[in-house]
């Protein structure tokens, strides 16, 4: 009686995206991991700059019951406070005798507007990198999709079969590099312009706010309270 041998059959190659990860040349993966890392660091600051201009926009707010002395540093937080500390350091600064009204007012929306430009700095920590995934992702995808297709066609050659089973799971490898450049640059483009333009209006309506500030607190009646909270 004869016995029959079964041969295995190989198993069906994986076409997923895992798959073809997976099987993907080293460089090629060096490349996907790089913009993998490159996108969760733009969503974390992209997450942490949405919350910080809550606040800020919260903040900008506020200087408006600081116009008219309805606030003074010592009860204010964040960035009002730092404004306001600010001009009753430079309240406290020696000045001429015959210092003008003027003169002071000056001194205070420059002491102000110090402290804002200082205060937004400090917000704007993030937005290079966010720039810089921005422009460079979409390339350093493309460098891996073109390493990836150039192996893909060295493959073609040894094998010498052009056929699409051959073809297309090396050019789908390097395709995915391409996607996910563009997948982590298209969020921290719109991200980076977002950001700016947020903070370039709180600073418009912030440096408005100082403005008001200063002419209150450059009149004679309250530069008793300026100098008493300096203390």
């Amino acid at each position: 009686m004869e016995q029959t041998v079964t041969v295995p059959t190989p198993a069906a190659p994986d076409f997923s995206i895992y798959g073809l990860v997976m099987h993907a040349d080293p460089v090629v993966k060096g490349v996907l991991v790089l913009l993998v890392l490159a996108s969760v660091a733009c969503w974390a600051i992209i997450i942490e700059k949405t919350v910080r201009l809550m606040v800020l926009n919260r903040q900008v707010r506020g200087l408006r019951k600081a116009e008219s002395g309805q606030v003074d540093s010592r009860s204010a937080k964040g960035l009002v406070r730092a404004i306001l500390a600010a001009a009753e350091r430079e309240a406290d600064e020696p000045h001429a005798p015959d210092e003008s009204r003027l003169d002071l007012r000056d001194r205070l929306e420059r002491a102000m507007r110090g402290a804002l430009k200082a205060e937004l700095q400090r917000i704007e920590v993030g937005l290079p990198f966010l720039a810089t995934v921005g422009s460079a992702a979409p390339f350093v995808g493309l460098f891996g999709t073109v390493w990836g297709i150039v192996n893909s066609f060295t493959s073609i050659a040894q094998q010498k079969d052009t056929s699409l089973a051959v073809v297309a799971p090396g050019i789908a490898e390097a395709l995915i590099a391409t996607a996910l450049g563009l997948a982590a640059a298209i969020p921290a483009v719109v991200a980076y312009n977002q950001v700016a333009v947020s903070l370039g209006r709180a600073s418009v309506k912030a440096n408005a706010s100082i403005a008001e500030i200063a002419k209150y607190l450059s009149r004679p009646q309250a530069r008793a309270v300026l100098r008493s909270a300096a203390e």
